[in-house]
This record gives structure tokens, C-alpha cells and sequence, in this order.
């Protein structure tokens, strides 16, 4: 699954955009009619995105004007990447030189065989070696390096620090196990008024994102290493569903409302009417700008557990019919858009402030070492929201493990969401019965695929 902070999730692109000029398909020659290298990109903000539409052609031609022997033909749509075009769009010759993937379909890329091998010119992308490892990897195959990473996002829990207040809890502690979650989640809710202690998600396939990152919380995971078998029907499968039928059904802290989705959850949050959700940092400005809260009621904490943590996030892929030349051009566009610490369309705080966009927030955090530094100095000296309120979920974070998603992942979470929607709407379904069920269905997705 995805976050949902366009900033940062930024996705765009669907079907070649009518911006493709006289090219056939979305992809486009070595070089343009002036001679220079040609190279289509997708993931434009659309129009009505106007400040980031607006960011990224500014970006764009300053880029041009810097790079006078590179063309670049940018493509916009909604999302970047739609699920339901994307593989006949790889398959059918009409994808871009330069291309946006979610982390979770750099390996099926790769596969397909539709990505151009960077390893030979990923030397020339001056910030590779300042990305984090981590990130590198998910679009490593063999040894061989597939794409460039753009952004990443973990999972942590974001809470209502007034709530905390009157519920008598210290928003300055939030909780750090699963138990501590329950149990504030109970003082909260008998704050009455309709308050909620807890929300999750239950339908549309985020009941199941979110019972993977709880079970990674705690230790588990939903397939083996390998990624043949489910290991889901476990002591920390069982803990989650236990953790979730306790909250709902005996201690009555999430509410009677069921089978909710993450505009639901905002919604409740945003409005002051809840206590706390599993969510990524890029949720706070949407439950602000879009959902009535307030910046300095709102905070995030590392997810409860202490083992690991659900991380996420996207790249750029390169198309396998790409040239050198091509390949190159598309490196140094890279850099100058996304990857220069303090820098670019995600980096540029200044500008960001400027336009009364959200400026301090725990992530994307991309780089490493010196350039992790740059990029937070400038990020601090910037900074327009309370960051003390996210400081938790900073140092927490450096204890986690980070672990992103399975394969076959949205076929896998329509099957979670029947496991936790489940749980959370019928006081006596069998846990136990109910992860057996569900681990069935996965290994028989698994040997499919």
C-alpha cells in the first residue's frame, strides 16, 4: 500500500498523458528533431495539484537550462502508477524512458524483464552512495542495480496529544507496547462524547496493510524468507488479533463503527475524536489541511512493539528499450530533481515554506551520512510545524527493524482484510480458525505466483 501525502507519494500517470507532442507511444527516440537527448518522465503533479504542478516545471527548467543537450518530455495523470495499466503499459511498448514504481513492483519489473540494467552508468548518479542501503536494495537484483530509490516512508502511530492531556496520559510518553496502547486507548475512550480510543482499518485491502505492519510490530511476519510460505498462523499472528478483538470487543475502546478505510480514520482523527491510528508522518498534513486538525494537538510516536516496522515508498525504473544515452540523461535529471540534499522538487524547504507547504516533518529521510546532515539543516532552519512533536518517532525508529512489504501484497491483504474485519465485527469469530483459513488462501497466491 501506499501513504498519502501527494509530496511524497506523489503519484501520477496512468495512460500517455496528451503532453507525449508527435511521439507514437509514450516512450520516445534517442533524440529529439533539435538533435538533443530525448527522454520521457512520468509522475508530473496534475493541474489541480497546482503549487506542486508548479514546483515541478520550475525544477524542470532550471534543469533544461542546465543540461541544454536534454529534452525532457514530462507526462502527467493520476496516479503515477495505476495498477490497472501498468503491466500492459510495460508489455505493449508504451511506458516512459524514465518511469515511477511503487517499492513493492520494483522485483516484478525486474522479472518481466522491462527495466533497463543501471549498474554500468549508476556511478554517475552523484548521490547513489548517500542513499540509504536499505533503499538501494529494493531495486537490486543479482547484483545488478535496477532503479533509483526516490522516497521511503515507515509506519509509526500517530496520536492526539489533547486527548492525552485530558485523559490524564503525558502526550510527551506515548506508548511503546501493545499493551500500553490498549490501555490508553480505554482511558481515552471513557472520555465519552463519541471519542474513540484506537481506529484501524478493516476494508479495501488496508485492513490487511495494517494487520502486516502490526505483525511486524511484534516480531512476525506474513511469508517466510523465501517468500513460498505464509507464517501468519503464529504466536504473533494470534497477538494481533488478539490485541484488536480486546481493544473492540472488552474494552469497548474502538468504537462500534467497523469496516472503516483511511479517509474514515482522518476523518476522526482530524475532527479531534480520536486517540490514536497506524499511520505514515505524511498523514499529519492532510488531517490538517484537509480534515480540521491542529499541528500542535497532532504527534507521532514509533510503532508499539519495538521489533520492526512497515516501510514503504517509491522509485524510478528505467525502460529496458532505453540508450545509453537515454540512461544517462535520465541519471542526471534524477539528481536534480529528487536526490540533492536540501535541494529540488522535495527538497527545496524554502520554497516549500514560502508556499505554506508543511516543512519539518520525520520523513521521507533518504540519504545518509553527510548528506543526511545537509538535508536536515536545511530542512530545521525551514521548519513551520512542531517538530519536538515527532521527535519520539525519530529516535524510536533507530531501534526498529525496517521491513517492507510482501510479495504478491494487495492480493495477500484482500485476504487479511477478511481476517480482520472479522475480528472486529463478531465478538465470537475463532482467531485461531481464522488465520488457519487465511493461510491457505496466501499459499495458494504464493504457488501462483
Amino acid at each position: 500500500m501506499r501513504s498519502t501525502g501527494f509530496r511524497r507519494t506523489l503519484v501520477a500517470i496512468g495512460v500517455c498523458s496528451s503532453l507525449a507532442l508527435t511521439v507514437s507511444a509514450c516512450g520516445s527516440g534517442d533524440e529529439s528533431a533539435s538533435g538533443k537527448t530525448r527522454i520521457t518522465v512520468n509522475c508530473e503533479p496534475p493541474k489541480s495539484a497546482e503549487t506542486d504542478r508548479r514546483f515541478f516545471e520550475e525544477d524542470l527548467a532550471s534543469f533544461e537550462k542546465q543540461n541544454p543537450d536534454i529534452d525532457v518530455v514530462a507526462h502527467d495523470a493520476f496516479p503515477c502508477q495505476d495498477p490497472k495499466t501498468f503491466d500492459a503499459k510495460l508489455a505493449g511498448g508504451q511506458m516512459e524512458d524514465v518511469f515511477y514504481t511503487y517499492f513493492t513492483d520494483a522485483r516484478h519489473v525486474v522479472d518481466i524483464r522491462q527495466a533497463a540494467d543501471l549498474t554500468p552508468y549508476v556511478k554517475e548518479l552523484k548521490s547513489y552512495g548517500t542513499i540509504q542501503k536499505q533503499l538501494r536494495d529494493i531495486y537490486t537484483a543479482d547484483g545488478k542495480v535496477y532503479g533509483i530509490p526516490r522516497t521511503g516512508y515507515s509506519m509509526g502511530l500517530i496520536y492526539n496529544r489533547a486527548l492525552f492531556r485530558k485523559a490524564g496520559l503525558d502526550p510527551d510518553k506515548p506508548p511503546a507496547t501493545w499493551d500500553e496502547v490498549r490501555a490508553d486507548a480505554k482511558r481515552i475512550a471513557a472520555l465519552g462524547g463519541g471519542t474513540i480510543g484506537y481506529a484501524d482499518y478493516s476494508a479495501q485491502n488496508q485492513g490487511g496493510w495494517h494487520f502486516t505492519a502490526e505483525l511486524y510490530s511484534q516480531g512476525g511476519d506474513v511469508v517466510s524468507a523465501d517468500g513460498k510460505k505464509v507464517t501468519i498462523d503464529t504466536p504473533e499472528g494470534r497477538a494481533v488479533l488478539g490485541n484488536l478483538h480486546d481493544m473492540r470487543w472488552t474494552d469497548d475502546s474502538m468504537g462500534s463503527k467497523q469496516l472503516l478505510v483511511i479517509n474514515d480514520v482522518q476523518q476522526m482523527m482530524g475532527s479531534g475524536k480520536l486517540g490514536m491510528y497506524l499511520a505514515a508522518p505524511d498523514n499529519i498534513p492532510i488531517l490538517v489541511k484537509e480534515k480540521g486538525g491542529n499541528y500542535k494537538d497532532l504527534a507521532i510516536a514509533p510503532m508499539p512493539g519495538g521489533k520492526g516496522t512497515l516501510i514503504g515508498g517509491d522509485g524510478y525504473m528505467f525502460n529496458k528499450h532505453d540508450t545509453p544515452a537515454q540512461i544517462r540523461a535520465g541519471l542526471r535529471w534524477l539528481d536534480h530533481m529528487f536526490l540533492t540534499p536540501g535541494d529540488g522538487f522535495l527538497g527545496d524547504y524554502a520554497r516549500a515554506r514560502k508556499n505554506d507547504a508543511p516543512v519539518g516533518l520525520p520523513e521521507p529521510r533518504l540519504f545518509t551520512g553527510a548528506a543526511d546532515a545537509k538535508d536536515q539543516q536545511v530542512k530545521k532552519a525551514n521548519a513551520n510545524v512542531p517538530v519536538e512533536n515527532y521527535q519520539a518517532f525519530l529516535d524510536g525508529n533507530q531501534r526498529l527493524e525496517m521491513k517492507i512489504e510482501p510479495p504478491d501484497a494487495q492480493q495477500l491483504y484482500s485476504v487479511l482484510d477478511g481476517v480482520v474485519s472479522a475480528v472486529l465485527t463478531k465478538k465470537d469469530a475463532d482467531p485461531d480458525q481464522l488465520l488457519k483459513d487465511a493461510s491457505g488462501k496466501i499459499d495458494g497466491i504464493l504457488a501462483r505466483g
